[in-house]
């Protein structure tokens, strides 16, 4: 939590700092939990959010961020994704492990690769600044 500027549990805080550091991003990028939570949106991303690319990122974008994605915005991560997806279907074995971080088991009956890819797109929406630091 000192990644946070958490306040130690030995003195009265009454209010806290707002504070944006790099190592806040990177834990939140890279953490085996956030992975982990990232998957589960990413299964919910697939399972709930349509059959098309654009369908399942506004589908991400009104769930995170409880707004429509503008289409600039739906094109770079359909781009991600499609960069994504290409890479890990290259790379099979790496997508099975990537999804298998954490103390909790894949959802069964989702492709590895596909599963993978809208991991990372869970990822990036659950890390943009505005999903984080809403005031």
């Amino acid at each position: 939590m000192s990644n946070f500027d958490a306040p130690n549990r030995e003195q009265t805080c009454t209010v806290r700092e707002r504070s944006n550091t790099p190592l806040q991003a990177l834990q939140l990028m890279n953490d085996v939990q956030q992975i982990e939570a990232a998957r589960v949106f990413a299964a919910k991303i697939i399972t709930q959010g349509g059959a098309t690319p654009a369908e399942r990122i506004t589908f991400a974008y009104r769930t995170a961020l409880a707004r429509k994605p503008a289409p600039e915005e739906i094109e770079i991560v359909t781009a991600a994704y499609k960069q994504h997806l290409a890479a890990y279907e290259q790379t099979p074995a790496e997508a099975a492990k990537f999804i298998r971080q954490g103390e909790s088991a894949p959802q069964a009956g989702i492709p590895e690769p596909e599963f993978a890819a809208w991991t990372l797109i869970a990822s990036l929406v659950l890390n943009l600044d505005e999903t984080i630091n809403r005031n």
